[in-house]
């Protein structure tokens, strides 16, 4: 769907540079000819510029929409955790079905009653009513250099990686070491400074972790 490519590429940071169709196709996990053809359409309609072999960026029509659907989205995440008791891997699919069905005023009224959260369960940003908010990092683990120090800043939000991390015990907030990235799209291998275990976090799943 158009709206999951909006969020994923301002997820990956495509409000201010280039995404490429290679991290979009690993994120939304479909294949690479797919993403092209969808590029193509947001283009045509005027929400993201596309540039051959640099990637996509969102127009300000773009930013905007994606803007309300993370807004809307992130919310109602909030809303299940804290409210509800949801566990966090399984709330992406409520968020996705009532994100298209919810009123200005309705989220608005959430945003109230939760006392206006910054921040999603999973550690992304939420833009308040007047589209304001902080950048979030856009440097995915697999980027950061091997006998680097990051802080794990947020995840991409999707079931499988949330048990995953889970099961792997990694936390936003927790401190890696980077130790060293395996050859030909092998894992990455990093000391958590937290609790000073030694994780082996997949290639994939290291595209879908954020880090400062």
């Amino acid at each position: 769907m158009k709206e999951d490519y909006l969020k994923i590429i301002f997820e990956l940071g495509g409000k201010q540079k280039k995404v490429s169709n290679k991290q979009i196709a690993i994120s939304l996990n479909i294949a690479a000819g797919s993403v092209t053809e969808m590029v193509n359409k947001m283009a045509a309609e005027g929400l993201a510029e596309h540039t051959p072999y640099a990637g996509i960026s969102l127009t300000s029509k773009g930013i905007r929409l994606a803007e309300d659907l993370v807004r809307k989205h992130r919310i109602w995440e909030d809303f299940l955790v804290e409210k509800l008791g949801y566990e966090l891997p399984d709330v992406h699919d409520e968020a996705e079905v009532l994100e298209h069905v919810t009123s200005p005023k309705l989220v608005n009224a959430l945003d109230d009653m939760l006392g206006h959260p910054t921040h999603c369960p999973h550690g992304g940003v939420i833009p308040d009513r007047f589209g304001h908010y902080h950048e979030d990092s856009h440097t995915v683990l697999n980027d950061a250099k091997d006998g680097s120090v990051v802080t794990v800043d947020r995840f991409i939000d999707n079931h499988d990686l949330l048990t995953y991390l889970g099961d792997l015990k990694l936390d936003i907030g927790d401190q890696l070491k980077i130790e060293k990235h395996d050859p030909f799209e092998g894992p990455v291998t990093v000391r958590n400074l937290t609790d000073d275990a030694e994780l082996i976090v997949s290639y994939k799943a290291a595209h879908y972790i954020f880090v400062k």
